[in-house]
């Protein structure tokens, strides 16, 4: 039979008993058409779980297909030869058994002689890395061989198999940074080509490779992948995600593609996938509304299904970016009850992280905190990695904090004083340092002398106030350092961008808590956000602007 008339009948079979019959049928098959048959036979037979029906490999027509590859494998066309070696890896023959190692040691052989297309090269390192894993040391020769040839004229399938055998090489050991560099540039220039599960694939890979130095290639893929959102698997998403995490990619559309794509799709999306997408909205300080309300619906309705750290991850970049969905009070309430029924499995870290983020938002986990305070739970603390460092003792002393002035009927174990951090060390604890200047020099413009008001105050009560200032029982501005007659104490907080999320005036959680807590502790707050400040034009306009925002009642 002429081969494309049987690939065109091959490929419109859907069975193998169908596959079989037609087989059998024939009288003469070239090592091609019967390498496709073995390929189209493991397409039909081969799922997720493995081999659907043992009973194939038994079977009278199977049997003969690999008889004539066992004893004829060097009589094969390299095409033969590697589509049938990959056929049968695919469908679990034993990799001992002596058809296959007849037919991996003629690949061997012909790779040695140099015999192998890069098309070739490529199959065959596809199985290697199937069949072996990435130990198997033929790899290097096969790279060896790659470095030779004209990667201009590789088809994309090519080069994203490339990419797969570097990652493990490089991985191993072996530098080939000329080769990767060639890769890279080839590839630039067909990224508009390439699909998402390509693209996905070849991300991977610069990650793992560390390629942060190919930049115009990371930033022509994570714009191409925008297009690709509705069509990635789970896994594919979630190399995507890492690769706009690790590169510190940003892009606004693939945010907007994302809102699209996650509400219609939560109820399938694998938990993994959705947790990777609730650690790139924080790492990124995105607060997207549709996401998160979404992801706060998926909790509710699939918590019990969740492992300790997907829970974790589902909750807390809400409390990260202080934002309550409209079904809080569900979420919440979904969240004790699940806690209640696994607390005993979150790593000591993980709920500390999951019920400090909590109080951020208000959300008080009144019933759990005994816990928290308690010397043995401080202990496994202080033996897991990363330990009592500054960050763990100021969560620790914020959920205090938050106890001692927000749930004063709590009556459970408080934290010892050891436990106790001296300041709030956060990314978003100092000011952006030059709106700080602007209100300063607005400051000293509108109270004539330096020394009315003071600047990076720590409190006894562990957090840093950016600008005090302290007035008398009449109102009238003290010296910042008097101790005496002080009946008033105002706080101004200068919140620059880092304070917000990304592209929005909502303040994040660390910040929000801090200014609550100060107002609680007698403090008057007063917010500079940058918003405001920033189309000042000049000092006068500044010092007027915050004459209007602390002495409201003397203004005009």
């Amino acid at each position: 039979m002429d081969e494309q008339l049987f690939f065109k009948k091959l490929n419109s079979l859907c069975t193998s008993k169908e596959i079989f019959y037609f087989l059998s049928s024939l009288e003469v098959m070239s090592d091609t058409m019967a390498s496709g048959a073995l390929q189209k036979i493991s397409e039909v037979e081969v799922d997720d779980n493995g081999l659907k029906n043992l009973g194939l490999l038994e079977n009278e027509v199977f049997r003969a297909l690999c008889f004539q590859f066992e004893f004829g494998s060097s009589k094969l066309s390299n095409t033969g030869l590697l589509n049938a070696l990959q056929a049968l890896i695919k469908l679990r023959i034993d990799p001992q058994s002596t058809l296959m190692t007849s037919l991996l040691s003629e690949s061997e052989e012909r790779l040695g002689r140099g015999q192998l297309t890069a098309e070739n090269l490529c199959a065959l390192g596809e199985s290697l890395l199937e069949l072996e894993g990435p130990s198997c040391a033929t790899l290097e020769q096969i790279v060896d061989h790659m470095q030779e040839r004209d990667i201009k004229r590789w088809s994309s399938r090519e080069i994203v198999m490339v990419y797969k055998i570097l990652q493990v090489t490089m991985r191993e050991g072996k530098q080939c940074q000329n080769l990767l560099n060639r890769l890279n540039s080839v590839t630039l220039h067909r990224v508009s080509q390439l699909s998402p599960n390509f693209a996905s694939v070849i991300l991977n890979s610069l990650v793992v490779l560390r390629q942060t130095q190919a930049v115009a290639l990371v930033t022509a893929l994570c714009k191409h992948s925008v297009k690709h959102v509705p069509y990635f698997t789970d896994h594919e998403l979630v190399n995507v995600l890492e690769a706009f995490l690790y590169f510190g990619q940003k892009v606004q559309i693939f945010t907007e593609a994302l809102e699209t794509h996650v509400p219609k799709s939560i109820c399938t999306m694998h938990p993994q996938t959705v947790s990777k997408v609730m650690l790139y909205c924080c790492k990124k300080m995105i607060l997207s509304k549709p996401i998160f309300d979404a992801v706060a619906e998926g909790f509710i309705s699939s918590a019990d299904r969740l492992t300790t750290d997907q829970i974790a991850a589902y909750i807390i970049p809400f409390g990260t970016l202080n934002y309550l969905p409209p079904s809080a009070s569900s979420l919440f309430r979904r969240l004790e009850a699940v806690l209640h029924t696994h607390l005993r499995h979150f790593q000591p870290h993980t709920l500390l992280d999951l019920l400090h983020s909590c109080v951020l938002i208000r959300c008080y986990p009144i019933n759990f905190l005994p816990k928290i305070f308690s010397p043995y739970f401080l202990q496994k603390l202080q033996a897991q990695p990363p330990g009592l460092n500054r960050v763990v003792m100021s969560q620790l002393t914020q959920l205090f904090l938050t106890v001692t002035l927000e749930c004063p009927f709590y009556e459970g174990p408080k934290l010892l004083s050891k436990y106790q951090a001296k300041a709030f060390p956060t990314p978003q604890s100092s000011p952006d340092v030059h709106l700080f200047k602007r209100v300063k020099t607005g400051l000293l413009h509108l109270l004539k002398k330096r020394i009315y008001f003071a600047s990076e105050v720590s409190t006894p009560y562990f957090y840093v106030i950016d600008i005090e200032i302290k007035l008398d029982e009449e109102g009238f501005v003290l010296p910042a350092a008097q101790l005496e007659e002080v009946h008033r104490r105002i706080a101004l907080c200068v919140d620059g961008q880092n304070r917000f999320c990304a592209h929005s005036h909502n303040l994040l959680g660390e910040e929000a808590i801090k200014q609550r807590h100060l107002q609680l502790l007698g403090y008057e707050v007063v917010q500079i956000p940058f918003f405001e400040i920033e189309s000042l034009e000049n000092t006068r306009k500044i010092a007027d602007y915050l004459h209007k925002k602390i002495f409201p009642c003397t203004y005009g």
